[in-house]
């Protein structure tokens, strides 16, 4: 009884240990990110004559589909950045999990969770009779691998890199979400999503920027390698500060457009938000300069620390647009 009850423990502790390699090498911290785009999708989407049953199954269906093709699309980005985040000491540990996991076995489960994926979203597409959901995750999830897998690698194709992340992170999950409830448009949820999608762009640039002096060691031409630190910096609070204003106004002509102006008072958490991260970005474009005028090796590592606070910022921001959007959501049912 004792060997089969030490032999139960082992093998508990290997699935543990397995299940937690595979949720380190699919980036598991994207699970919150991943919840704020079906919860702006949703919010703009849904109609209050949805019973709860059926919104309980949209809910989770997309919930389910959103993070899967997440980690599709993680997976395929750690293995063929593996080469190159074993010469980053901050990425040792991603590197590890992948060389625990198995690359071998990280293509199979990459396989079997695309073709689960796929039956999942096809299933879905017939329930609600809504051909374009299975269109927005073939073409995402193509778009997600081309842009890590080689040949194409769209990540070192400068201005082809951005435009694939804005559209695979911000874009289609969104819309996934949206049409998931709903087959009508909305102008302002159009303003709404193209400010998300400047934004989640101005967010990601300061992980480029962390990345940048490995990246232009191994030849990857990411965008903020092409522009440099400082003017990449630049872009970065651009970007955010024009996506927070869209978002903005979108949620605000919303609100008053559905006769709940009083909401709007809310609205001041965005360019709080904002302001928050543009200080931070501001301080990076001062290193940058900095970095510029002496190529010091100590301005460097001030740059790669101060970036890697990024995750940080960028929940700052997308959360601010999550609660927003729950506020949103609520005021469809409750008011």
């Amino acid at each position: 009884m004792l060997f089969i009850s030490a032999n139960s423990i082992a093998l508990g502790d290997v699935l543990f240990e397995t299940i937690r390699f595979l949720g380190a090498v699919s980036r598991a911290e994207f699970l919150l990110p991943n919840l704020g785009s079906l919860i702006m999708g949703l919010a703009w989407g849904a109609s209050p004559s949805t019973s709860v049953g059926d919104f309980v199954v949209l809910v989770a269906f997309s919930f389910a589909i959103i993070n899967l093709s997440s980690a599709i699309g993680a997976q395929a980005n750690t293995l063929s950045d593996r080469d190159l985040d074993s010469k980053d000491e901050r990425k040792k540990q991603l590197v590890e999990a992948t060389d625990s996991f198995g690359t071998d076995r990280l293509k199979r489960v990459l396989v079997i969770e695309s073709i689960l994926a796929l039956i999942l979203v096809s299933l879905f597409t017939y329930i609600q009779n809504q051909p374009i959901l299975l269109l927005l995750w073939i073409v995402g999830i193509s778009l997600g691998c081309a842009y890590s897998l080689p040949p194409t690698r769209l990540k070192s194709r400068n201005w082809l890199a951005p435009i694939s992340l804005i559209l695979v992170l911000a874009v289609f999950p969104v819309l996934f979400a949206y049409f998931a409830f709903t087959s009508e448009m909305n102008v302002f949820f159009l303003m709404s999503l193209s400010g998300l999608a400047l934004t989640v762009y101005g967010v990601i640039i300061p992980t480029e920027i962390r990345d940048y002096f490995g990246d232009k060691a191994m030849g990857i031409e990411t965008l903020t390698v092409r522009l440099g630190l400082a003017k990449a910096s630049i872009v970065a609070m651009a970007l955010l500060t024009v996506g927070a204003s869209l978002t903005a106004i979108a949620f605000l002509l919303q609100f008053t457009y559905a006769q709940h102006a009083f909401l709007s008072i809310l609205l001041v958490a965005i360019p709080v938000a904002a302001f928050v991260v543009l200080k931070e970005f501001w301080k990076l474009y001062s290193l940058s300069k900095k970095y510029i005028e002496s190529e010091s090796n100590g301005v460097e590592e001030e740059i790669v620390s101060l970036s890697a606070h990024n995750p940080q910022w960028i929940m700052i921001v997308t959360q601010t647009y999550s609660i927003i959007s729950i506020v949103f959501l609520l005021s469809k049912f409750l008011l």
